[in-house]
C-alpha cells in the first residue's frame, strides 16, 4: 500500500513543517548560556564542597583524608576547564567580527584561567597520591610530610587567589562585560554589572596578592559579588532570552 504523499511514516506533512530548526545566533547564545551554568556549578561544588576538607587541613597528608571526595572534586575542575575554554571558543565567531583583538583577549584570558585551575588540579592530584603513598610513613618522616601538605595546599590556594581571583575579572568581567556593552547583545545595564564585577574583583585580588586583605576575608567575599551575579544572570539570560537584535546579529545574519 502506498504512502499518501501528505504523511512520512504517519506523520502529517504539515506537523513536520513546524520543527523549523533554531537559528544559529539563538544556538550559539543557548550553549554560550549552559556552558556558563555549568561553569557556575562545578566551581562552586569543588571550592566550597569536595575541596573542603583539605582546605580546612593543611596537614591532610598525615591523616586519614576523604581521597574520593577530594578526587570528584578534580574532576569538577577539568570539566570547568572544559567549559571554560568552551564559552570562550562559542563566543569568538560571534564578536570577532566586530572586536577582532578583544574577542581573542577575551578567549586568551579564558585560558590562563584555565591554566591556573589546571595547575592547582595537579596540586590536589599530586597531595592525593602522596597521602596514599605515605599513609604508613615512620613518625620522623611526619615533618617532611607536613611542610609538603602545606606547600601543596598552599599552591592550590594561590592558584584560586590568582586565576579565578585575578584573571577572571579581566576576562569575564571587564572585557566580555566591555565587548557585551559596545555590542548590545545584552541588556546595557547587566554589561555595566560585568564592568563593576570585574573591577572590583581585579582590585581585591591583586590587594590579597600583597597582603592587604585577606583570601577568605569579608572584603574579599563582598567584592566578588557583582561578578557572581553578572556570571550568573548572563548565563541564565543567554539561555532564556538569546542574544539581544542588534548590528552584530545583523551582521551575522546577512553573511548566511
Amino acid at each position: 500500500m502506498t504512502t499518501p504523499a501528505h504523511t512520512v511514516a504517519g506523520t502529517p506533512a504539515t506537523k513536520r513543517s513546524q520543527r523549523t530548526p533554531m537559528d544559529p545566533m539563538r544556538k550559539t547564545a543557548y550553549v554560550v548560556g549552559w556552558l556558563f551554568v555549568i561553569t557556575y556549578i562545578t566551581s562552586i561544588a569543588a571550592k566550597a564542597w569536595f575541596y573542603s576538607p583539605f582546605l580546612d587541613n593543611a596537614d591532610y597528608l598525615l591523616g586519614d583524608g576523604e581521597d574520593t571526595r577530594v578526587l570528584w572534586g578534580a574532576f569538577s575542575e577539568m570539566l570547568l576547564i572544559l567549559a571554560n575554554i568552551g564559552t570562550a571558543v562559542a563566543l569568538y565567531p560571534v564578536l570577532k567580527r566586530r572586536f577582532p583583538a578583544l574577542s581573542l583577549g577575551f578567549v586568551t584570558a579564558r585560558v590562563m584561567e584555565s591554566v591556573f585551575i589546571a595547575v592547582g588540579v595537579l596540586a590536589v592530584v599530586t597531595l592525593v597520591t602522596m597521602r596514599q603513598d605515605f599513609s604508613g610513613a615512620a613518625a620522623g618522616d611526619t615533618t617532611a610530610l607536613a611542610a609538603t601538605s602545606h606547600a601543596l595546599v598552599t599552591l592550590q590556594e594561590w592558584t584560586f587567589n590568582l586565576g579565578p581571583g585575578v584573571v577572571v575579572g579581566v576576562g569575564n568581567g571587564l572585557i566580555l562585560g566591555y565587548l557585551m556593552y559596545r555590542t548590545g547583545l545584552v541588556p546595557r545595564g547587566l554589561a555595566v554589572l560585568g564592568l563593576v564585577g570585574g573591577s572590583l574583583i581585579v582590585l581585591s585580588g591583586t590587594a590579597v596578592l600583597f597582603g592587604v586583605i585577606e583570601a577568605g576575608s569579608t572584603a574579599k567575599a563582598l567584592a566578588s559579588v557583582p561578578e557572581f551575579f553578572w556570571e550568573l544572570i548572563f548565563g541564565v539570560y543567554l539561555i532564556v532570552k538569546g542574544f539581544k537584535p542588534s548590528a552584530i546579529t545583523a551582521d551575522m545574519v546577512d553573511a548566511r
